[in-house]
């Protein structure tokens, strides 16, 4: 069972990401106010819910949270600043649109950058562990599933409906008979081999 807060008398978001170890893609954040007395017996970290529940669940989340907020970071700048401190940005850019603001954050994972004059909690696993965490995982993850699909039907060959732009043996196969798109993150090894040196049309 996941705890619905680390701190009961503040106003608590959790936050997370989606799309860190990707090839291709945009990485995604969230963050999630859930009222106090929040329960949900399905709700848990993403990773161990089915595609149908997780869009179950982002309609919950949304429908009953007092605030929350998706941010985005394009590929263009986490090749500019390197994929942890876009993370650190897609999560301060989520935090940034929420409509209430928070008192304290609960950060999945075990490094943060300070977000202005709020006090933060790093957790690993979090989003197996706090409510408003898991939340915003599955906000993180459908919202760039649903921003890869639309990819996919612009770039059909690289499969991203499946491997959501993951470094499958099947995204590794069409990088190396294709090339590369606008959507490919030019700083990550892209073929596994160590090579960066590709057609980056």
């Amino acid at each position: 069972m996941l705890l619905p807060y680390l701190n009961a008398d503040l106003t608590e978001a959790g936050c997370d990401e989606a799309g860190r170890g990707c090839l291709a893609g945009a990485v995604y954040a969230a963050a999630v106010i859930l009222p106090k007395d929040f329960r949900n017996e399905l709700l848990n970290d993403s990773k161990q819910l089915t595609e149908k529940q997780r869009y179950a669940l982002r309609e919950v989340v949304e429908r009953e949270a007092l605030a929350w907020a998706v941010g985005i970071v394009s590929p263009q700048e986490i090749d500019e600043i390197n994929i942890l401190n876009a993370s650190f940005l897609a999560m301060h850019r989520a935090i940034d649109r929420l409509a209430v603001r928070p008192q304290h954050l609960l950060i999945d994972g075990n490094r943060f950058r300070n977000y202005p004059d709020i006090p933060h909690t790093t957790v690993v696993k979090g989003d197996g562990k706090y409510l408003s965490i898991a939340a915003a995982s599955i906000l993180a993850k459908t919202y760039r599933d649903d921003y890869m699909n639309r990819l996919h039907e612009e770039y059909p060959c690289y499969g991203w409906n499946r491997n959501k732009g993951y470094p499958t043996k099947e995204h590794r196969a069409a990088i190396a008979g294709h090339g590369t798109t606008p959507y490919h993150r030019r700083s990550f090894n892209l073929l596994g081999d160590g090579q960066l040196s590709l057609d980056f049309g």
